[in-house]
């Protein structure tokens, strides 16, 4: 196979077998058509890019079903406030700017800019994400980002001064169509302001599950770097984010406007320390992977043989490469506790476990719990005091 950025030859250095569509729950009588391809990722060692082997058709991933809902998480608004008011008081400081978000969902970034009157669009592709976001009042548009769709908006709206995503770019297969519809919509001076799970953390943690489906790519600072030079644009700022269970924030703009800071030198400098850019580093994170996916079938067969009553918490499309590479099936979780109402009452993709509201888990009273939302670790341990005082144990694959 060759790299979806530079056509380099790349060779896949772990598989993670046959995977489902990561949201894609569903009910008994679609398990006979249930889709699935395999889950296999690769590295280039020209552009540095870690990205899928094989994607399934966007329309099998975001439809009028989709079931991420961003505003579930309370952790995830006081974020995305905080990442508003940044870019307000760093990039947006003209009269009357406009901003443009890529894969808005329900409108929790956006929502920030609307209250201040700001100009601002949304394009997402999920129509039913997208009708919660306009019904809150948010401009949004259901559509795929490309350069003919850049266009329209600039004839209709003018050039933007910020193009903004959040967990979107990593969704994104052809970036070269991304950077050249960005460069069609930005102002000279403008930027494009994107964060997704971060490689280096992905590595560390052995988080593996941030690879499903929708990430086609994990960037580092060193990938983001060379994949936007080829549209003409240079990275000029970095900061790590907590979320997602650790991800970086990327400042882009066009070459030669904005001076580029040191965080962008010293986190490159970091990447290269830690062998980001050395194929040697993947294989080591696919023996890590294997003793990981070990470590958590042994704990689970161990506490069911002690006759433990053991639920999922938190149906998430992450979950999704945890169950099927592992094959943790009903066997050995009794059902996942979800609060998104559109999963309830379903089943997970590919390992089928039953999804229960979550009043079922405080029910139920179970001993153990899989986080499957480690990244909200902190929030969910807060909210479930109860369940950790009566001798409860929250467990993950993340040690």
């Amino acid at each position: 196979m060759y790299c979806r950025v530079c056509a380099n030859k790349i060779n896949p250095f772990v598989s993670f077998g046959k995977m489902p569509i990561a949201n894609g729950f569903l009910e008994k009588q679609q398990f006979e058509n249930e889709y699935f391809f395999e889950l296999a990722t690769a590295f280039c060692d020209r552009c540095y890019s870690v990205q899928l082997v094989t994607q399934p058709d966007p329309k099998l991933m975001f439809h009028d079903n989709y079931a991420f809902f961003s505003k579930t998480s309370k952790s995830m608004q006081v974020h995305f406030q905080k990442y508003a008011d940044w870019v307000l008081n760093n990039y947006l400081k003209k009269n009357d700017p406009f901003v443009v978000e890529l894969g808005s969902n329900d409108g929790i970034l956006l929502e920030n800019f609307s209250k201040k009157k700001i100009r601002h669009l949304g394009v997402e592709p999920s129509a039913n994400v997208a009708d919660v976001a306009i019904k809150s009042g948010i401009n949004t548009e259901v559509a795929f980002f490309n350069n003919d769709f850049a266009n329209k908006i600039k004839e209709k709206n003018g050039k933007a001064d910020a193009i903004l995503a959040a967990n979107v770019m990593c969704h994104i297969p052809d970036l070269i169509e991304i950077g050249k519809a960005s460069k069609t919509l930005l102002k000279e001076d403008g930027v494009l302001i994107f964060e997704d799970p971060y490689l280096g953390d992905m590595i560390n943690k052995v988080s593996y599950d941030q690879i499903y489906d929708e990430h086609v790519f994990i960037f580092s600072a060193l990938s983001v770097k060379n994949i936007f030079d080829i549209s003409g644009f240079e990275l000029i700022d970095v900061l790590p984010q907590e979320t997602h269970g650790g991800s970086m924030r990327y400042v882009l703009c066009k070459k030669g406007i904005r001076s580029i800071s040191e965080n962008v030198i010293n986190t490159i400098k970091a990447e290269k320390e830690l062998g980001l850019d050395k194929s040697l580093t993947y294989e080591r994170f696919k023996n890590n992977c294997e003793h990981s996916r070990d470590k958590i079938i042994s704990k689970l067969k161990k506490f069911k043989k002690e006759g433990k009553k053991i639920v999922g918490y938190g149906a998430t499309s992450k979950s999704t490469t945890i169950l099927n590479y592992c094959n943790i099936g009903p066997d050995l979780i009794d059902f996942i506790s979800d609060t998104t109402p559109i999963k309830q009452n379903k089943y997970t993709p590919g390992m089928h476990i039953p999804v229960k509201p979550y009043e079922d888990f405080l029910k139920y009273d179970p001993e153990i719990a899989v986080l499957f939302a480690w990244n909200h670790r902190k929030e969910i341990e807060n909210k479930e005091k109860k369940f950790i005082e009566n001798g409860g144990k929250f467990i993950s694959h993340i040690s």
